[in-house]
């Protein structure tokens, strides 16, 4: 008897900048300033099927550097994404390979995004730490639990 179940099936198909935003709202002014400002990151995933197992996941990480009295000396955007193809799975697993795999697959290109930008403005790099996006995850979706709420993939 043949055995009619499928491996799963897992590739990366295209990874890409979706986009891409520096701002400077102060310069030139913000140059003449002495003080390390304080770097507030901000870390996002979405999801949205393409086709039949082919997925676009976006990952879009927020650097915001502010000096004291909510001066700010840039604030850069970056969105991630890339197309994976993702079949043979069973549905509950879809969730946590993309929000999870994916997004680990992503961070590096997402933080080399943002360290070239801030450097291209004149500031020195901001090199983001690794993320543990199991963790991050894991918080998400016990948030909605309590909330009563599902997590969404978005």
């Amino acid at each position: 008897m043949a055995d009619t179940t499928q491996d799963p099936v897992f590739s990366i198909e295209k990874l890409y900048v979706k986009d891409l935003s520096l701002e400077v709202p102060n310069a030139p002014q913000i140059f003449l300033e002495r003080e390390n400002p304080q770097i507030n990151v901000q870390l996002r995933t979405e999801s949205n099927a393409v086709d039949e197992g082919i997925f676009e996941v976006a990952l879009t990480v927020t650097v915001t550097a502010q000096l004291p009295g909510d001066k700010t000396v840039f604030l850069v955007e970056v969105a991630q994404a890339g197309i994976f193809q993702i079949r043979n799975v069973p549905a509950e697993d879809l969730e946590p390979i993309m929000m999870i795999g994916c997004a680990n697959i992503l961070f590096p290109y997402a933080r080399e995004a943002v360290s070239d930008a801030v450097s291209r403005a004149g500031f020195q790099p901001v090199i983001l730490a690794p993320v543990n996006f199991e963790a991050l995850f894991q918080q998400n979706r016990e948030a909605a639990q309590q909330s009563g709420t599902d997590v969404p993939i978005q």
